[in-house]
């Protein structure tokens, strides 16, 4: 199988995106859309979930910060109620043209499960970027797990492996249920999806990684996402896959853009273990991929932290946009590898221990 060796410019750039949103709320019967049913939910649940719940639709038409002055649209939904936490999705597109459908971009932001938003003002030129190229971007919300462990007093270490990994369980469902909100709405949103692409940073990326490994592996949140359905494409920057042993594919996964520093102290460039449980990086899901020959591209970066975890979205979106091209819509099978060393950058560590991975993440 050939290998692609590609040179990268590395140099940090800062994002400066902004947009004035005014909004109008509306009830479902306003908005004359239904509101989604939460997987397993009974229909006497939903209907009285659909009498009480507020429907949010934002309609903004705004020009691009970029200048180009192109128009882009962006509708905010609700997709789920769960508890306390309303989980919603904004939707960025170019204004509809009859019939024609679009490629979807999913993205899921990150902040190691405690903080974080889905309409975070830097995320916002990488979503207008795609949806110049023809996207439609949904950046979506999930439930905060180890924002809700560590206000409930989780504190050793113990506890909070546990809480690591069940709060990844959660965001993972929650990508489920916004997934089929998407598939739910498909023909009003123009969205076509056989070309749905999941894109995360950090704890999205793991969320997005987990999202494909669950589906692939038939685990319960991907039961909440029709039947048959297939993302297109997995985009991670800095993630990894949470499993008890090694990593195995009962399914052939989509084909995964993997971006990752050799010198991440947040999350594991290659595999972390404790108790059983496994935390697999980068390089881990890569090896992986390759010994199955899953079409893939790994993108690693020498004596490099967390920095991997937003700077693709500005600095390698040449390489995302070949990975699009070759191995999502034209379906190439290629397993690419792309090793950047900067000879100016000082030898960081690279060794690290679960302990080291909670402090840096949580202070613990």
């Amino acid at each position: 199988m050939k290998r692609w060796f590609l040179p990268a410019v590395l140099a940090v750039l800062l994002l400066d995106a902004t947009a004035v949103v005014q909004a109008r709320e509306k009830t479902p019967a306003q908005a004359g859309e239904k509101v989604p049913a939460t997987a397993g939910e009974s229909v006497l649940t939903q209907a009285a979930r659909e009498q009480t719940q507020t429907y949010e639709r934002a309609r903004v038409r705004e020009k691009a910060p970029d200048g180009t002055g192109c128009t882009i649209e962006k509708h905010t939904h609700v997709f789920a109620v769960k508890q306390n936490d309303t989980l919603r999705l904004d939707r960025y597109a170019m204004p509809a043209s009859g019939g024609v459908t679009r490629p979807c971009m999913v993205f899921v932001f990150g902040g190691g499960f405690v903080s974080g938003r889905r309409d975070d003002p830097n995320f916002r030129s990488f979503f207008d970027y795609y949806v110049q190229k023809g996207f439609v971007v949904v950046s979506i919300d999930y439930r905060l797990g180890m924002k809700q462990a560590i206000a409930s007093g989780t504190r050793d270490r113990d506890s909070l492996a546990a809480a690591m990994a069940t709060s990844i369980a959660m965001a993972a469902e929650d990508l489920c249920d916004a997934t089929a909100c998407i598939c739910a709405h498909a023909a009003e949103w123009g969205i076509d999806t056989s070309r749905v692409v999941t894109c995360g940073s950090s704890a999205g990326a793991i969320t997005v990684l987990t999202g494909e490994y669950g589906r692939c592996n038939g685990r319960p949140e991907a039961r909440r996402i029709p039947e048959g359905f297939r993302y297109a494409g997995i985009i991670a920057f800095a993630g990894a896959i949470c499993e008890k042993g090694d990593l195995h594919w009962e399914q052939s996964p989509a084909p995964m853009l993997l971006f990752h520093g050799d010198a991440d102290r947040n999350v594991p460039y290659d595999k972390v273990t404790y108790e059983g449980l496994a935390l697999c990086g980068s390089r881990h899901i890569a090896q992986s991929l390759t010994e199955h020959n899953n079409p893939h591209w790994f993108y690693s970066v020498a004596d490099t932290n967390h920095s991997m975890a937003w700077r693709p979205m500005q600095e390698n979106r040449d390489e995302i946009d070949t990975f699009l091209e070759k191995l999502v819509f034209e379906r190439q099978p290629l397993i690419l590898e792309t090793r950047v060393r900067p000879l100016d950058a000082e030898p960081q560590p690279s060794e690290f221990t679960l302990s080291d991975y909670l402090e840096t993440n949580y202070g613990h």
